[in-house]
């Protein structure tokens, strides 16, 4: 039963909408998933004129924006578009992938059904709604993974598009997972180095922590054994801006006596299992690896890559380093969520047979302007390899810039959105 409803809040008609599409674009036999989109129109007079920008969430595994209030990147799309807000297929109210609507599956049938929740179904299901939305063309907004789903649009559908607008999202289009994950556990080096410079004290509150896990059984509040590993994963709030301090407030805050006894915070337990996002959305964990692959394996390449940086092996009373946004196998065996999806993590590492992501020959001839935003200090999407891509991309810009970190749409989406469509219609002025 459908229970979501059109409303109007601050000048903006927000209208749902529902459809029914392939699983399985080359065999329909397998069925349909059930994708949900919400529209963002303002209220002003003749915005039912205007053409439409769809939003691609980062990720992989998140649902797009719930916006409240008429701001952020939003209000300056409206200024010139409708906004088509995108639960990408097992995010958000499209038939939304979770330990509790799979475990039920044998793991050779989570691997399978798992395959199909990639950027190239993503984005023929927006070209699906599209069609049926009876546009001819339409602009498209990426942030972070969204902005891979923007290039495989670019390279499946670009007679659809009339301009892409990227946000910390320039992947690589060719190439094995390593190259990716070596350039990031060199930023993660590099961000864990500024932060314990910044909070020299931080660096013996993280080793009392690590020390006192690997002595001592502390557990989440969801019953989860807490492990070194886990608690080093907090590391990937540093590729967001203004992380460092309340990082530091809550090292300062780890412990507490409890009858004479040494023992981690309810709090700062609580704090970490709230972090793990990976519960809620375990596409992002188990996905996490194949964005990148075409033919290939990932072959688990972040634990492979981070074995070759011995700073990352901790060991007690040695310097203690954070990780960054990786996914590790262990995560399959500690992560309560994630257990059931163990032996289809593992299938879906080995899988060799993944298609391909990107029409190298066509983003070449690429003619449909795109504007990117690349963060020069970027944790998660590495700037040197945005950039080897948009050289290959004509018609498409980069500004490049330390001002923001990945969470720039966030942060500041109105001026950096402003920025880019600026941009976009200066690169379309040169097409006329």
């Amino acid at each position: 039963m459908n229970h979501y409803c059109e409303f109007v809040d601050d000048g903006i008609k927000y209208q749902p909408h529902v459809f029914q599409l392939p699983l399985d674009y080359d065999d329909c036999s397998k069925g349909n998933i059930e994708v949900f989109a919400r529209s963002l129109t303002s209220t002003s007079k003749n915005a039912s004129d205007k053409p439409w920008l769809v939003y691609f969430q980062g990720g992989p595994g998140f649902p797009s924006p719930r916006q409240n209030g008429h701001q952020g990147w939003v209000k300056r799309a409206l200024k010139d578009y409708r906004v088509l807000l995108l639960d990408q297929r097992g995010t958000g109210n499209s038939s939304a992938i979770t330990h509790q609507t799979i475990a039920h599956l044998s793991p050779q049938a989570q691997a399978e059904y798992l395959s199909h929740f990639r950027a190239d179904n993503i984005v023929q299901d927006a070209e699906q709604i599209r069609q049926q939305f009876a546009v001819e063309k339409w602009a498209i907004l990426g942030q972070s993974f969204g902005g891979f789903c923007s290039l495989t649009y670019l390279s499946l559908f670009p007679d659809s598009l009339l301009r892409s607008y990227i946000t910390g999202g320039v992947p690589p289009v060719t190439g094995h997972p390593d190259v990716v994950y070596q350039a990031t556990f060199n930023r993660v080096v590099e961000k864990n180095h500024a932060f314990f410079k910044q909070f020299p004290k931080a660096q013996s509150l993280c080793q009392s922590v690590a020390n006192h896990l690997l002595e001592t059984e502390e557990y989440l509040p969801n019953g989860q054994r807490l492990t070194v590993e886990q608690f080093q994963q907090l590391g990937i709030n540093f590729g967001i801006s203004n992380s460092f301090l309340p990082t530091y407030y809550a090292l300062e805050n780890a412990f507490i006596d409890v009858n004479g006894t040494h023992r981690l915070r309810y709090e700062f337990l609580n704090r970490i299992m709230m972090e793990q996002s990976f519960h809620t959305h375990p596409i992002y964990a188990i996905l996490h690896e194949s964005i990148y692959c075409q033919g290939q394996a990932s072959d688990w390449s972040a634990q492979r890559i981070r074995e070759t940086f011995p700073q990352f092996q901790y060991q007690p009373n040695q310097t203690f380093y954070f990780t960054g946004e990786m996914v590790f196998p262990w995560m399959f065996s500690q992560y309560t969520n994630l257990v059931p999806l163990k032996q289809a993590a593992e299938l879906l590492a080995q899988k060799r047979d993944w298609g391909p992501l990107y029409d190298i020959e066509r983003l070449q001839a690429n003619k449909v302007p795109v504007s990117c935003a690349v963060y020069a200090d970027d944790m998660f999407v590495d700037m040197d390899l945005s950039r080897q891509t948009l050289a290959n991309i004509p018609n498409s810009a980069a500004w490049i810039t330390n001002e923001y970190e990945h969470n720039g749409l966030r942060v500041d989406g109105e001026h950096i959105l402003d920025k880019l469509i600026s941009m976009g219609n200066q690169l379309a002025a040169t097409l006329e």
